[in-house]
């Protein structure tokens, strides 16, 4: 699997490069939280299988040389992508899952690197569709927790997109 996310980056970063000479391009790596436990309704912590899940987030992203990793400010969303943001020294940054604007910013303050971004159900779609200037994909079911959106483009409304389970 670490080979197929690895082939995916290359290839859209090469496509990308290639397709819009002299544009850097910007890789968005975006992933609903891992599976949530049951000790709090309003902001849960990971449930044991969400704990391995993110510490096979970890393991497939470890080479991937994201310079920057954002989470909406719920427990489940910045435990997802703790062990990475450990393992890189990388602070991770919140963000407001409501405001897709704020994309913007990171484009312009990250671009031509790769930034990891930890969602919801209802809101990597949204993000996804935001970034590709299109209504390409609705929201996820609440059982479907291992979908990795890789959004590569040079600037809002101008990109392509690869969906990979995890």
């Amino acid at each position: 699997m670490k080979k197929l996310l690895f082939v995916a980056l290359f290839s859209f970063c090469f496509l990308g490069c290639f397709a819009q000479v002299n544009t850097e391009v910007t890789t968005f790596i975006l992933v609903r939280h891992a599976e949530k436990a049951t000790d709090d309704p309003r902001d849960p912590s990971l449930s044991e299988e969400g704990q391995l899940r993110a510490e096979k987030l970890h393991m497939l992203l470890s080479s991937a040389e994201v310079g920057a990793i954002y989470s909406s400010p719920y427990k489940r969303t910045r435990n997802t992508v703790t062990p990475l943001a450990t393992e890189l020294g990388i602070d991770i940054q919140e963000y407001n899952p409501s405001k897709n604007s704020f994309a913007d910013d990171v484009l312009k303050n990250y671009k031509g690197k790769t930034v990891l971004v930890s969602g919801h159900s209802n809101t990597v779609p949204g993000l996804a569709n935001y970034l590709l200037g299109e209504k390409k994909f609705e929201q996820l079911d609440e059982s479907v927790y291992g979908k990795i959106f890789i959004v590569t483009l040079s600037e809002i409304g101008k990109g392509t997109v690869v969906v990979l389970n995890y």
